[in-house]
């Protein structure tokens, strides 16, 4: 991560209504601005939002971001002015997750009720003209989590029907189903070189699998809850694991050895991700956090304040400069990686619906 701050800011993305909501602060290295008055798109007024926010992703050039919603919405904005690029209603129900395909062309998103099972189908888009591509059809329940392969040619699922699902991403055909999970699966994630796929499980375990045969490779265990949250680190040679026990795990993929746990959230953690260089680790939890981490020593860098609910998805910009984290308080805030410990908060949501 580059060390000197030039240029910090936060952007409160509010999702529901229509609403983007952009505060932008511009520091010195030891000074507050003295203008701190948010930029408002509509600028006539801010009406009360509804949609938690279930997913944040950038788009492989780092230019826009896309998020997943609880108002059934996906929303594509250009991550550097705020503006929303493209806004379109996908599923009957909630969008749970959002991935952008390696050359940022397609953005998948998966969805699904919380108490029905009902629209538990994937949708592939074209992310300039929002058309359709693609609708797959397979999983029997809600779709929790939906992620490219490196090249960009497989798409890979996880649901809340106990399976993982690997699917062709230019016929829509399901290529592989993962079976091993005894509980729902919550997440996936390909390894860099897209040889392994990782899942996790609210049966506490963490799944390795070859990508080409679905052999299960490996089974980790080490978590005394569900576990919400897995990521490869850019090398491949790490795995980090959140979980609803509060705590993240490293492990060494080769072996499958636990490394580190790494411990300070005083609640689940849904959210985790790797910085580009690998150096960094980022986790979003219940108790209204972001924390970065050391992934050396496994030392607590830097808690950010400023979410007023549960955070549920973070990520970083493939070019290191900026973090996202998506909350239930129905904002996504953008944090600038210059320098952690300038980070300012958030600003408060109240003054943000001061004209409601």
């Amino acid at each position: 991560m580059p060390e000197k701050l030039k240029q910090l800011r936060v952007l409160n993305l509010a999702v529901g209504c229509g609403i983007v909501v952009l505060s932008v602060f511009l520091c010195g290295c030891n000074s507050r601005p003295k203008n701190t008055t948010p930029i408002y798109w509509p600028p006539d007024v801010l009406e009360e939002h509804s949609g938690l926010v279930l997913s944040v992703a950038f788009s492989p050039d780092s230019e826009r971001l896309a998020a997943g919603s609880f108002d059934d919405t996906i929303r594509i904005w250009d991550a550097h002015t705020g503006k929303e690029l493209l806004k379109f209603k996908t599923h009957s129900e909630l969008v749970w997750s959002v991935a952008f395909s390696p050359d940022g062309e397609s953005l998948a998103s998966g969805g699904g009720s919380f108490f029905k099972r009902c629209d538990n189908h994937i949708s592939i888009w074209d992310t300039v003209t929002g058309v359709e591509l693609h609708k797959l059809n397979g999983h029997s329940d809600r779709v929790w989590s939906v992620v490219f392969s490196p090249d960009g040619k497989r798409l890979a699922s996880a649901s809340w029907d106990q399976t993982v699902r690997v699917w062709d991403t230019d016929t829509g055909k399901e290529v592989m189903v993962f079976k091993g999970h005894s509980q729902s699966v919550y997440s996936v994630v390909f390894s860099p070189d897209g040889k392994r796929l990782a899942s996790v499980s609210l049966d506490r375990t963490i799944k390795l699998w070859d990508a080409a045969t679905g052999k299960e490779l490996r089974t980790l265990k080490g978590h005394s809850d569900a576990v919400f949250s897995v990521a490869f680190a850019p090398d491949g040679k790490r795995l980090a694991s959140g979980s609803s026990d509060g705590t993240i795990k490293l492990w060494h993929v080769a072996s499958g050895k636990e490394l580190l746990t790494l411990e300070g959230h005083s609640g689940a953690v849904w959210g985790i991700a790797f910085s580009p260089d690998g150096l960094d680790l980022v986790s979003g939890s219940n108790d209204e956090t972001v924390r970065v981490w050391d992934t050396e020593t496994g030392k607590e860098v830097l808690a950010l304040k400023g979410h007023s609910d549960l955070v549920y998805s973070v990520a970083f910009s493939p070019n290191g400069n900026l973090l996202a984290s998506g909350s239930w308080d129905t904002t996504i805030t953008l944090w600038d990686t210059f320098d952690w410990s300038k980070a300012p908060k958030q600003l408060d949501r109240k003054n943000h619906e001061r004209h409601n």
